[in-house]
C-alpha cells in the first residue's frame, strides 16, 4: 500500500474545503434569498408593496378581514377597528389597527404579517403600513394605526385565485429589541 503525498491530499482537501465553504455561504444567504422569494412570489402569505394604487379597478368585489394578535409576552393590545371591509377590486382600501399600551414604560414592537389563504400573498399589495417600521408607544398612549392597500385585479386571472372572495389580513406585534441589547453581557 502506498502512502498518499502532500499532494494527492491537498488535491483530495481543496473540493471538500470549497464545498464546506460553500454550504456555509448557502446557509448565510438562505434566510435573505427565502425572504426575497416570498416578497417576489406571495409565498406564505407574504403580501406585495407598491408606491401607488392600482391603474385598473374591477367591478367585481372582495371582503377584507383583518386580524390581530400579539407575541405571548407583548404587553399591548393590539385589535382592528373594522373586522371586515368589502372593496372592488383595484380599489385603494385604507383600515386602521388600534394599540394601546397599558404598562408604565415606553414599548416598542414590530409587526409581521401575512394573508390567507396563502394564495393571494402576490395579490394583497400594500401602499402604506405601519407594519414597515417599529412603533413605540409611550405609557398608556392608544394609538390608530393604518394601512393603506388594493387587491391587485390580476387575481382573476389566476386558477388559484379567481374564485377567491374573501382575504384575511394578519398582524402579529412582537416586542422590538435592538441589536446592542441582545449581544452577549449586555
Amino acid at each position: 500500500m502506498t502512502r498518499p503525498t502532500d499532494r494527492d491530499l491537498r488535491r483530495k482537501a481543496l473540493p471538500l474545503v470549497a464545498g464546506a465553504f460553500a454550504m456555509l455561504g448557502m446557509a448565510y444567504a438562505s434566510v435573505p434569498l427565502y425572504d426575497w422569494f416570498c416578497r417576489v412570489t406571495g409565498f406564505g402569505g407574504v403580501t406585495q408593496q407598491a408606491d401607488a394604487g392600482s391603474d385598473k379597478v374591477l367591478d367585481r368585489t372582495i371582503k377584507v378581514r383583518f386580524d390581530a394578535n400579539t407575541d405571548r409576552d407583548f404587553p399591548w393590545t393590539f385589535k382592528p377597528v373594522d373586522t371586515v371591509k368589502e372593496v372592488r377590486i383595484g380599489e385603494t382600501g385604507l383600515a386602521f389597527y388600534e394599540a394601546h399600551n397599558p404598562t408604565d414604560a415606553p414599548v416598542t414592537g414590530r409587526a409581521s404579517y401575512n394573508v390567507a389563504p396563502f394564495s393571494m400573498g402576490a395579490y394583497f399589495v400594500k401602499i402604506d403600513c405601519f407594519c414597515f417600521q417599529r412603533q413605540t408607544l409611550e405609557p398608556g398612549e392608544r394609538v390608530q394605526m393604518p394601512v393603506t392597500y388594493y387587491v391587485d385585479p390580476e387575481m382573476v386571472e389566476d386558477a388559484e385565485t379567481e374564485g377567491v372572495h374573501t382575504v384575511t389580513l394578519s398582524y402579529t406585534f412582537h416586542e422590538y429589541q435592538e441589536q446592542a441589547r441582545l449581544a452577549p453581557g449586555n
